[in-house]
């Protein structure tokens, strides 16, 4: 009997030893990094009006650029060019690019065709979008997103100053009903908030395809997507992960200059669109894989040595105490961000969510080594 109430004493003291660490590590994250995003005013040196590019790229995205497009040729932004790279449609999207270019004096559109002894990614659509395109900034956007506001490129311009380089822009789904609709956003969410908050540590190591702009020279000098070419994945995020520094790198999280998208409407979709950008994240340098990793692992740690310390009756009120610090903590830096990022009924699904979410991201990374699935980009 007193070897079993020894070994129990033992195992209490590991558990709470492990919820304590657990709870340091992720009230670091939170004071260091997660805090930074809802106190963000913006920057106090503002761009002039520069010339932009826009850059988009379209594979078979006839009916996305019917609805998408005005939106983006139509900003209340006197010097910008809209640069469409079709990428072997072969649904309408050559007549819908002619259609509108009768319309936007300002579209310029590109093609690349079809070959049966040679297949590509997005990535060289996009280094000949960008070849193509006329002006030194330029602003990334995928052809199922548009803007609510005629105002976006002028949000994202104000960043341009003579030091950045690179400006991380947010990418929202539009609200809809069902549980899959809170996963997907509080992903969405959860990912810019780390984005964001450690770029404006000094520590950028990612950004979205669907609202980020960069010079045209660091992409030349950067060799484009030289590095990585092989992944067929990564034109975004293993890009900014090479480029992105202290000393170049904004962030703007206005509400007008955020770009939208219609979420997956199946989990089936969103987990092969996750398996796709988990194939990225093991070539980000090694100090942001150490960080992201630690969040998840103390994340996941501090829940599990919780529920076994409720269990086990351990030192209760100062465990509870500790998980509700947390829990207001983590409420308040949500809320305010949310806020900033124009998030809405998320709130408290997002509460329940980041208990989950590193198990389910976990079953995807398993499932999609064992299977090995090669996933294109269309």
């Amino acid at each position: 009997m007193e070897i079993f109430d020894l070994k129990i004493d033992i195992l209490s003291l590991v558990l709470l030893g492990t919820f304590i660490l657990s709870l340091l590590i992720q009230l670091f994250y939170y004071l260091c990094f997660y805090m930074r995003v809802p106190v963000f005013k913006g920057y106090k040196e503002k761009a002039g009006k520069l010339p932009v590019s826009v850059i988009i790229c379209a594979k078979n995205e006839a009916e996305n650029l019917r609805k998408n497009l005005p939106t983006i040729l139509e900003q209340d932004y006197s010097e910008y060019e809209v640069v469409v790279v079709d990428d072997c449609s072969s649904d309408d999207t050559e007549l819908v690019l002619r259609q509108f270019k009768e319309k936007y004096p300002r579209l310029k559109t590109t093609q690349i065709k079809q070959d049966d002894k040679f297949s590509h990614g997005k990535k060289l659509a996009l280094t000949i979008g960008i070849k193509a395109a006329t002006y030194e900034w330029l602003v990334m956007t995928d052809a199922d997103c548009y803007v609510k506001s005629k105002m976006w490129l002028a949000n994202i311009e104000q960043n341009f100053t003579d030091d950045a380089q690179v400006v991380l822009g947010y990418g929202k789904y539009e609200p809809r009903k069902g549980f899959l609709d809170k996963i997907i956003r509080y992903d969405t969410f959860f990912i810019a908030l780390q984005y964001f908050s450690f770029a404006r540590a000094g520590v950028p190591y990612m950004g979205v395809g669907r609202n980020l702009a960069y010079r045209k020279s660091l992409f030349f000098k950067n060799r484009g997507f030289a590095t990585h070419a092989q992944v067929l994945s990564g034109d975004d995020d293993l890009f900014i992960n090479e480029v992105a520094k202290k000393s170049n790198t904004r962030i703007e999280i206005s509400p007008e200059s955020h770009t939208y998208s219609i979420p997956e409407e199946s989990f089936n979709d969103w987990t092969n669109q996750k398996k796709r950008h988990f194939t990225t994240s093991k070539f980000y340098k090694t100090k942001h894989k150490v960080l992201l990793g630690l969040e998840v692992v103390s994340r996941s740690l501090f829940y599990i040595s919780f529920a076994l310390l409720l269990c086990f009756k351990v030192f209760l009120l100062y465990v509870i105490g500790a998980f509700i610090l947390r829990l207001i903590l983590q409420f308040t830096i949500f809320k305010n961000s949310m806020k900033h990022l124009g998030e809405k009924k998320l709130l408290l699904f997002s509460l329940l969510l980041d208990i989950f979410m590193p198990y389910i991201q976990l079953s995807i990374i398993l499932v999609n080594s064992v299977t090995s699935n090669r996933n294109r980009w269309k």
